[in-house]
């Protein structure tokens, strides 16, 4: 594999950029808005992200279909349906499932109609580079837990008690939606905090750490046949 070398150096390089964006986010939540330097670590990340796999396309072509003119550009495949995906592969990977079925079928088997990751990836590194960096939503989620001797009661905030509720034995003020002051249970109020991508509807973390995952696993699991 030609490219294997700069595929690893990406790899490592988003790895250490992740390290580091978890300590911009948590900054991020700290001040209640999405820092600028939040931002570029993130638009960083999928860019390397997306080099890595368009390295792969240009090794995949390389090995098995030398006899065809190279498309320029050329592009890791991404298709939101089979008879799309069948289309580009035969366009720019000329005879690709006949010379090598079982890249053919690694490639197939992360598009989007198949694992709604890599779409959801493509759409955001569309947007990061046409629009500028992703936009991310805040969101914030309040939980509230009543305890009392070995148990417990939870609610979020979709939750709207009437007068007369009564929780773990204590009354609830239909104003406040809280426990009436007492002395013999517990009130603990959590605010959940996150950052979300708006045009995914995904938490930016545990997507990111995702992301890496799949893009490392796609790396291995092409890297024997080119």
């Amino acid at each position: 594999m030609k490219r294997a070398g700069s595929i690893e150096a990406l790899l490592k390089a988003v790895r250490g950029d992740f390290a580091r964006l978890k300590d911009e986010y948590n900054a991020s939540l700290h001040q209640k808005h999405v820092g600028d330097d939040l931002k570029v670590s993130i638009k960083n990340i999928f860019e390397n992200l997306r080099s890595s796999l368009d390295y792969l396309a240009h090794d995949i072509f390389e090995v098995h279909c030398a006899n065809a003119k190279k498309p320029d550009p050329l592009y890791f495949p991404i298709r939101p349906s089979a008879p799309e995906f069948g289309t580009a592969i035969t366009k720019k990977y000329p005879d690709l499932q006949t010379t090598a079925p079982q890249v053919y079928g690694l490639l197939e088997a992360v598009q989007p109609y198949r694992d709604p990751w890599l779409g959801q990836f493509n759409k955001l590194n569309n947007h990061n580079k046409h629009q500028d960096l992703v936009e991310q939503s805040r969101t914030e989620a309040r939980q509230v837990t009543v305890s009392r001797g070995g148990g417990s009661v939870s609610w979020g905030s979709g939750v709207t008690f009437g007068s007369g509720v009564s929780v773990m034995g204590v009354s609830i003020d239909p104003k406040t939606q809280m426990p009436v002051p007492n002395t013999v249970a517990r009130t603990e109020v959590v605010t959940w905090i996150d950052f979300r991508f708006r045009e995914i509807d995904q938490s930016i973390l545990p997507f990111i750490d995702a992301s890496i995952v799949n893009d490392d696993n796609l790396f291995r699991s092409l890297q024997p046949y080119v």
